[in-house]
C-alpha cells in the first residue's frame, strides 16, 4: 500500500483517504450514455472521458472511502460490502445518510433531525431506528455522496 494512502481502522471497519490513491493510473476514463429503457440506435453513440476523482471526490482532503459491514440500510440502496465515498466536509441535515460514531462504534444510518432530537434511523424493518439521547458519546463522521458496487 502507498505510503500516501491514509486508513483508520475500528473493529474490522476499513476508512481510506483517497489522497494519491489513484497513482498513476490515468483518470480520464471513457464514458458512454446507455439507454436505460428502450435501446438507442447505434448512431447515437458518443463517448466522453470522465476524470472518475472529479467525479466522486469534490473535497480530496476530507474525502475517504468506506466499506459497508451488513444490511441496515438495505432499502436506501446500500448494501453489504458497498463501497461508500464519505465527505467529512459537508455539513449533516435531516434526511442525508451519515457514517455516525456512537459510544465508540461506527454505524451507518439516515440523520432525522427533529428539533432537539436526532434518531438514526435504519433502511430495513428488521432494524429499529437509534435515539440519540444527551448521554451518548456522538458524532456525525462524515456525510455519503456515492455508493460504489460490484456485481
Amino acid at each position: 500500500m502507498k505510503k500516501s494512502l491514509a486508513m483508520h481502522q475500528k473493529k474490522g471497519s476499513v476508512f481510506v483517504n483517497p489522497a494519491g490513491f489513484f497513482g498513476s493510473m490515468d483518470p480520464l476514463l471513457p464514458c458512454v450514455t446507455v439507454a436505460g429503457g428502450f435501446p438507442s440506435p447505434a448512431e447515437d453513440f458518443s463517448e466522453e472521458r470522465l476524470d472518475i476523482r472529479q467525479y466522486l471526490i469534490k473535497n480530496p482532503a476530507s474525502t475517504f472511502f468506506a466499506r459497508v459491514r451488513g444490511d441496515s440500510m438495505r432499502e436506501a440502496g446500500i448494501s453489504d460490502g458497498d463501497l461508500l465515498v464519505v465527505d467529512r466536509s459537508i455539513r449533516p441535515s435531516d434526511g442525508k445518510i451519515a457514517v455516525c460514531f456512537l459510544n465508540g462504534e461506527f454505524t451507518l444510518k439516515r440523520l432525522r433531525m427533529d428539533g432537539p432530537k436526532i434518531f438514526l434511523m435504519p433502511a430495513n424493518p428488521r432494524f429499529r431506528p437509534i435515539e440519540v439521547g444527551p448521554e451518548e458519546q456522538f458524532t456525525v463522521w462524515g456525510i455519503v455522496t456515492h455508493v460504489i458496487k460490484s456485481f
